[in-house]
């Protein structure tokens, strides 16, 4: 069994760019930047904060919710899976491009954390909502409806 699954929170690092295709089909790009604290080792070692940079890269029903709503300096949830590619560069060396193909995106609220039965987009707008979540997910046909219980699961793990 395997699992390729990303969960990031992070800051938009510039508005994303769209791109509309003859077929009807859009692509929307943008980079993300999440950061680890920094800190002091019992020694006195100071290890800085450091910035990682993601290319997230955003399909179908989102890119709309993603051109309207998702700015330069937006904090947003993401979820999704990591896509390795590679191409020849002008001089002809191979290059390699990791992204994130997100699945799901929704505005993240620093004071608290993204739960299920949020708002969905289009039921409201952010600058009408204080202290709330507005997300949308990509619809998954393969994925069977399960009711929601507060029932620990039964698990082996």
């Amino acid at each position: 069994m395997s699992l390729n699954k990303v969960i990031l929170i992070g800051n938009v690092g510039k508005d994303p760019e769209v791109r509309y295709f003859d077929s009807g089909a859009a692509v929307a790009n943008f980079p993300l930047a999440t950061n680890e604290r920094g800190y002091t080792l019992a020694n006195g070692t100071v290890v800085p904060e450091r910035t990682e940079w993601h290319n997230i890269v955003i399909r179908r029903d989102q890119v709309s919710f993603v051109e309207k709503w998702v700015k330069k300096g937006s904090s947003v949830y993401v979820e999704g899976k990591i896509r390795t590619r590679t191409y020849d560069d002008q001089n002809g060396v191979k290059r390699y491009l990791t992204e994130i193909h997100a699945d799901r995106i929704e505005f993240y609220n620093t004071g608290s954390r993204p739960a299920d039965g949020q708002q969905t987009a289009g039921s409201t707008t952010p600058s009408n909502q204080t202290g709330s979540n507005i997300s949308y997910q990509q619809p998954n046909a393969n994925q069977a409806s399960v009711p929601e219980t507060n029932e620990a699961d039964d698990l082996p793990f």
